[in-house]
């Protein structure tokens, strides 16, 4: 079984090098074919990245580091591509050559792959990090100011990101400066230690996230005007069923976390009540101020500033379990509209990407007579909705019981997308067909709780 093993992994890599290989064939196809049409040289190649990553089914972002990476491999680093090949390297271990050679030039760059020569037996037993250290080490010593200015450049390239992480907890990443990360982390280990050494009770690296938030966000808790949009059945908020909600910007939470964080004065931290525990309607329907210790206004307060959450909650219809529609003349879509199609589509509409809605877009342009409409509408990220104008690309709704769209590509391959089901449904229809008794009474707690005030209050 190890034998097998081993031959298995040898033959991902020789599929990687032959996907690399008919990656770039494909390029230059493209490329000639746009050139016989007229297209110009600075826009051929454009959409070749797309098709890859469909075909591929991998995002648009990274179809187009699959690109480079082909590119690269086939044209400048033959030896890395023949490691590759044989299973020397793996996929990962060859973009990690390819990366640290970029800023070099052609000629430069094969020459390291001359010298580190993978498929010689170089790297056998190494690491990542002993791979990127000798290829760092080798485009250092043939082109010293390319990779200085590099490393100059990528200063520009700081940010911070967001992803989910499981439980109902995210990843909060900040691509830094190597003084300024190694600044930030040595700040927060500091205030950990000597908080730990006055006899904290909370751990080293749960203070050091909890100091992190309350230094960026300047409040205790770190909470301070922010709107969450919470979806759900009425089903979970009224009846303590247990059918997922969801949050946007992080995706499918717990029922009983999306009860509690629906009732004022209880967190993650300070829970007054189980998580299963359905709130009831007087909790609900109660002003926030008078009877709750942590009410806005009151105790939780950093010199003047409240810190609160503004609460949206959409429900689903109980019997077909579709949110409501609404139409529109418009050429842009009502901030009404935008939020229902952030709610709907919760991330990139394009099959495999899964990048944040930057864009709501006309499936049918209107331009040509589309509506603005949620039917006609699609939450895109930027890329994605520059890439689908291209020429040879359409787009296209089809019947369904959810919304779904087709993407046909220049070569004639069509791709399909379906809006993810709301809480309690399923590709099968609604996980429970309610009689017309309870959807009337269902429709009466929803009218009922709509007088709620929509600002929560949370406790340090």
């Amino acid at each position: 079984m190890i034998d097998q093993l081993r031959e298995l992994e040898d033959l991902k890599c020789a599929i990687s090098a032959a996907q690399a290989r008919i990656t770039v064939a494909f390029d230059l196809a493209q490329r000639h074919a746009q050139a016989l049409a007229g297209v110009s040289p600075a826009d051929q190649g454009q959409g070749v990245a797309a098709q890859v990553a469909l075909a591929r089914r991998e995002s648009p972002s990274r179809g187009g580091r699959l690109l480079g990476l082909a590119r690269a491999l086939v044209t400048e680093m033959p030896h890395t591509l023949a490691a590759l090949e044989t299973g020397r390297l793996n996929e990962w271990r060859a973009t990690l050559l390819v990366r640290e050679t970029a800023c070099l030039s052609a000629h430069d760059r094969c020459a390291v792959d001359d010298e580190l020569a993978a498929e010689t037996g170089t790297f056998d037993g190494a690491g990542d990090r002993a791979i990127v250290a000798a290829a760092r080490a080798a485009a250092c010593r043939r082109d010293p100011q390319s990779v200085t200015d590099r490393a100059r450049r990528a200063v520009a390239e700081r940010r911070v990101s967001l992803r989910p992480a499981p439980d109902t907890m995210t990843y909060l990443t900040a691509l830094l400066p190597v003084a300024e990360g190694v600044g930030v982390f040595a700040a927060l280990t500091r205030h950990a230690d000597s908080a730990r050494s006055t006899g904290e009770d909370r751990s080293r690296s749960q203070l050091m996230a909890d100091t992190l938030v309350e230094r960026v966000t300047g409040v205790p808790g770190g909470i301070a005007g922010v709107e969450i949009q919470l979806l759900m059945t009425d089903r979970t908020l009224f009846q303590g069923d247990c059918e997922p909600a969801v949050l946007e910007g992080y995706g499918v939470v717990p029922a009983g976390w999306a009860r509690s964080f629906l009732v004022p004065g209880t967190t993650d931290r300070q829970q007054s009540r189980t998580p299963d525990d359905r709130p009831s309607r007087s909790d609900l329907r109660r002003p926030l101020g008078s009877a709750d210790r942590h009410s806005p206004g009151s105790a939780d307060r950093q010199g003047d500033r409240e810190f609160q959450v503004w609460l949206r909650r959409l429900f689903t219809a109980p019997a077909g379990g579709e949110l409501l529609a609404s139409d529109s003349k418009a050429r842009l879509f009502t901030s009404g509209q935008r939020r229902f199609i952030r709610a709907r589509d919760t991330t990139c509409r394009t099959p495999f990407c899964d990048a944040p809605i930057r864009h709501y877009d006309h499936i049918n342009p209107w331009s040509e007579g589309g509506r603005t409409s949620l039917a006609n509408g699609a939450g895109l990220c930027e890329a994605c909705n520059h890439i689908k104008e291209g020429d040879g690309w359409s787009v296209r709704t089809r019947p369904g019981p959810r919304h779904t769209i087709v993407v046909e590509t220049p070569t004639g391959h069509t791709y399909h997308s379906t809006a993810p089901p709301p809480p309690g449904t399923s590709d099968r229809g609604p996980a429970q067909v309610r009689s017309a008794r309870e959807w009337r009474s269902a429709r009466r707690r929803i009218k009922a709780s709509r007088h709620v005030q929509r600002r929560v209050a949370f406790p340090t």
